[in-house]
């Protein structure tokens, strides 16, 4: 008889390999592009490229009304009731939404593109760059919107293909787009553009196999299904509009304002890189985990557990690669970016040490999303948003550089404590006996490896080979762990190779892999 729970954990990881293997071929491009970019611009010119993408981002989160995520629930619904008809409505209406949504946020900042260059920048110099920043704008939203139909369908193999796809002819482009421009900072606009353009196309090519009726719909139908669509949306459109809206672009502007244009690039590299690794696991819950929390949201004993079961494959993915960036951060910043990008190692590291919180306090966040709990979400992430700017103008007011990074790591301890006492209240949530366990591994771990580069700072390399050590052996535990909650039989066959070859399963292994390889023959003929 199978164990639902091991099914459960088996469905987890499938969507975070397929998610996890589309994001390692991303940060294989975007290491590409991140190096060229570096290079070509220097500190400055990628902090100037960061300010011009957190106002992109703001207006897209302005714009986009929430559709990107309140069109995956209402798609997922849709689909989970069978009905074709109701299916095809939502989706045609997400279509529109998303087009004349994208459309007034390009033509917002066209309108008031003076304003926000003299607010960036104090003055209106950077005015005809922020103008044609709109395209991109439009572009990406038109490209959130295909991308939650595909999302919501469920479709995620197709959903990990546009995204690696996008990042490449994304990277393929807009190198030779800033290379040939001089001065190589003219080109950083046309290259967000052409990044956003590559994002259209590839989305529109897959959203386009999700196949469904043309319904024939009034305007009063079309703005019923709109204001269900937008209801949660709005919510959704605030909450990004603080989160990664507004929150980053004003700690770009707390930094170049104190400290210059130069530290709002220390800044974007130190952030880039400690979300690269985390990045992939967040996407993966992102992709499946949601939909399917959303199909369980009424029954709190389901949804509790799949949050914890969430975390535990989240914790053990991301534990040895934040302790692993955490040891070779000044490697790291030198691999991606040059010698010329130091300054950021400090600052890299303390964001190592909030980028775990937040991989253990986003599944937990999922659940007022799940449960459509429109004004709790909303005061959460307002209450977060401003927690984090608070905190990061603090530092940096006090610490300089390095206090945006500790800011940055505060504030997501907080959040975690208070979106654990927020579900505690709604759903009764506790944290499962496996995550305290591996809270009480990979804690202790973070804090030996942030410590010994101070601890034997006087030893060359020392801190280093012991940070690798104590990475090796969070590995180490990390696989072992995952081997006992995965059935073997759902494994890939060169997994299940390393397994038996490292020892990392039960003794019964090998009559279960037998078992397995006759079902993979079977099924072959």
């Amino acid at each position: 008889m199978s164990n639902p729970g091991k099914n459960t954990y088996g469905q987890i990881l499938k969507s975070s390999a397929l998610i996890g293997s589309s994001s390692a071929l991303n940060i294989g491009f975007g290491m590409v592009r991140t190096k060229a970019m570096a290079m070509l611009l220097g500190p400055a010119g990628f902090g100037l490229m960061s300010l011009y993408t957190s106002v992109s981002d703001l207006t897209r989160s302005l714009a986009g009304l929430g559709v990107n995520v309140s069109g995956v629930r209402q798609i997922a619904e849709a689909a989970g009731t069978g009905d074709e008809q109701k299916l095809a409505r939502t989706v045609t209406t997400l279509r529109r939404v998303a087009f004349y949504s994208g459309a007034l946020g390009a033509l917002l900042l066209v309108v008031f593109c003076r304003q926000v260059s003299q607010w960036t920048f104090r003055d209106a110099n950077h005015a005809s760059a922020i103008a044609l920043l709109a395209v991109a704008v439009f572009f990406a939203d038109v490209s959130a919107g295909q991308m939650a139909l595909v999302q919501g369908m469920r479709r995620i193999a197709d959903l990990a293909r546009l995204n690696v796809l996008g990042a490449f002819w994304g990277t393929a482009l807009s190198i030779p787009i800033v290379y040939f421009c001089r001065p190589h900072e003219n080109g950083v606009v046309p290259a967000l553009v052409c990044v956003a353009a590559m994002g259209i196309l590839t989305s529109w090519w897959y959203a386009r196999k999700v196949k469904v009726q043309r319904p024939a719909m009034s305007m009063r139908e079309v703005m019923d299904e709109a204001s269900a669509l937008l209801k949660l949306g709005l919510v959704f459109m605030v909450s990004a509009l603080i989160s990664t809206g507004l929150a980053p672009y004003l700690v770009r502007v707390i930094l170049m304002r104190n400290i210059g244009l130069d530290a709002a690039g220390y800044y974007q590299s130190a952030w880039t890189l400690g979300g690269l690794y985390v990045g992939y696991i967040l996407s993966a819950m992102g992709a499946d985990f949601y939909p399917r929390l959303t199909a369980v949201a009424n029954d709190n004993s389901q949804c509790n557990r799949l949050v914890n079961e969430q975390t535990e494959i989240s914790l053990l993915l991301a534990g040895p690669g934040v302790l692993a960036t955490l040891t070779f951060t000044p490697i790291v910043i030198q691999l991606f970016y040059s010698a010329k990008f130091g300054p950021a190692v400090e600052t890299l590291r303390w964001i190592c040490l909030g980028m775990l919180l937040r991989v253990a306090s986003w599944p937990m966040g999922f659940i007022l999303v799940a449960k459509g709990e429109r004004k709790l979400f909303f005061w959460t992430e307002v209450l977060a948003g401003m927690v984090n700017v608070a905190l990061i103008w603090a530092g940096v007011a006090m610490l300089g550089l390095q206090g945006a990074g500790i800011g940055f790591s505060a504030s997501y301890l907080i959040y975690w404590i208070g979106i654990y006492a927020v579900v505690r209240q709604l759903s009764g949530f506790r944290w499962s006996t496996a995550n305290k366990r591996m809270a009480s591994v990979f804690i202790p771990m973070l804090v030996l490896v942030f410590v010994s580069k101070y601890a034997f700072a006087r030893i060359p390399a020392a801190g280093e080979a012991f940070g690798a050590l104590i990475t090796v052996l969070a590995g180490i535990y990390a696989l072992k762990t995952l081997c006992g909650l995965i059935p073997v039989q759902r494994l890939p066959k060169p997994a299940r190779s390393m397994v038996v070859l490292f020892r990392l399963a039960p003794a019964v292994l090998p009559v279960q892999l037998a078992q397995a390889g006759a079902v993979e023959t079977k099924e072959t003929f």
